[in-house]
């Protein structure tokens, strides 16, 4: 039966590290960071291994959110930042004076 959990808990991390390679810098951290804690969290309230994997799935999935709405508000501003022209004028902003 543990031999059974253990090949189960196995299977699901691969998966998860290499769903987790195709998304952004800050989601992967915060999905690492979540499930860890939440581990950690999960194993203080319930003692066993059930409530341990349970914390840190839902840690998991917090993170990632987490994660995932700094990403898209990192790429936003990036975007914004880059663009030449000012929206409803010719020149850039360092065009001729007259």
């Amino acid at each position: 039966m543990k031999a059974r959990i253990w090949i189960t808990a196995a299977a699901a991390t691969t998966v998860m590290t290499l769903a987790g390679c195709a998304s952004g810098p800050n989601q992967n951290l915060g999905t690492g960071v979540g499930a860890l804690g939440g581990a950690a969290v999960g194993h203080a309230i319930g003692g066993n291994t059930g409530s341990t994997l349970g914390g840190a799935a839902i840690g998991g999935v917090i993170g990632n959110q987490v994660g995932r709405s700094v990403d898209e508000r990192n790429e936003r501003n990036y975007y914004e930042s880059q663009r030449a022209y000012p929206p409803g004028t010719y020149y850039p902003r360092n065009g001729p004076n007259y």
